[in-house]
């Protein structure tokens, strides 16, 4: 049984611990608030740009000329996977969701005899996945400088995976994040980025809904296209590491909600071994007294 020292020591070490996990969650909850509506913020205009490309793309259907990131290469043999995780550790299995979404992602397209290639946004999601898909890596995007994401960091993320494309170095392009839900509920979700996904549902408040109008465009739709497409890739990208930030700090803010009271319930537990290790070296030193009493 450890001693008394021993006991008040551990106490006072995982009270300090509790000090720090409730201060952390005091710190998630307060940046959870802006990041929650930063995110909520930029879902209406991603959502209006993929309905703006849903009606163009309708006149395009069929055309030659249509651009690549719309159709793509004709082929899908060579898959680029951007998987953005959060740069810092302690926030549940937030980083952990992400990169199991990748994984599977990962296993499905090499069993079908594909290949992958991937690009990190974030230390913790490159830590998980060099152990195993280590000569799958093309590069790493660091924002742990970064005090908040703006879109200009997505914007370099987009050009980069641009100009990779343009080179011919993959077919697919897909984005692994985290959407927002809840402080308890965020969804490992997968963006197909290129060729362009956009769907809107019919019919849907603010869906595309044409009615049988016959829409002209100035200038053409190509020319248009050729601008919207590349600054959707950033803007998805975008909302992306935004769902992120906000999934990150209420991930963080439960993970630290649990680890104070884990914390709590250990010092009740310690308390409880303490008092009674106590009373039963007080209770052994009478006993010692009386004997020694009786015996003179």
């Amino acid at each position: 049984m450890a001693s008394l020292k021993e006991l008040r020591n551990r106490i006072a070490s995982v009270r300090n611990t509790q000090k720090i996990t409730r201060a952390m969650q005091m710190v998630a909850a307060a940046k959870l608030r802006r990041a929650q509506e930063a995110a909520e913020a930029a879902r209406p205009y991603a959502a209006s740009m993929s309905r703006v490309l849903a009606n163009l793309s309708t006149g395009m259907e069929g055309r030659e000329d249509a651009p690549k990131l719309m159709i793509g290469t004709g082929k899908d043999d060579v898959h680029l996977l951007i998987v953005a995780t959060a740069e810092r550790g302690l926030c549940g299995g937030f980083n952990s969701s992400i990169v199991r979404r990748a994984r599977e992602e990962i296993v499905r397209l090499k069993g079908q005899g594909k290949t992958v290639k991937i690009l990190c946004v974030g230390k913790k999601g490159r830590d998980q996945l060099k152990r195993l898909y280590s000569d799958l890596f093309v590069g790493f995007v660091d924002h742990s400088e970064a005090k908040r994401i703006e879109f200009v960091h997505a914007n370099k993320v987009a050009e980069t995976v641009l100009q990779r494309f343009e080179d011919g170095e993959f077919d697919v392009c897909t984005l692994f994040y985290s959407e927002f839900q809840s402080v308890i509920s965020q969804i490992p979700t997968a963006l197909q980025l290129i060729p362009a996904k956009v769907e809107a549902a019919v019919g849907d408040e603010g869906g595309l809904d044409l009615d049988g109008a016959v829409y002209d465009y100035e200038p053409e739709e190509t020319e248009i296209l050729k601008d919207l497409l590349p600054r959707n890739i950033a803007i998805q990208i975008f909302r992306g590491l935004l769902e992120n930030a906000a999934s990150e700090q209420g991930a963080r803010m439960s993970a630290m909600d649990n680890a104070t009271r884990n914390a709590g319930d250990m010092i009740d537990k310690l308390s409880v071994t303490y008092n009674r290790s106590r009373q039963a070296q007080i209770t052994k030193e009478l006993i010692e007294i009386i004997s020694g009493a009786e015996a003179l």
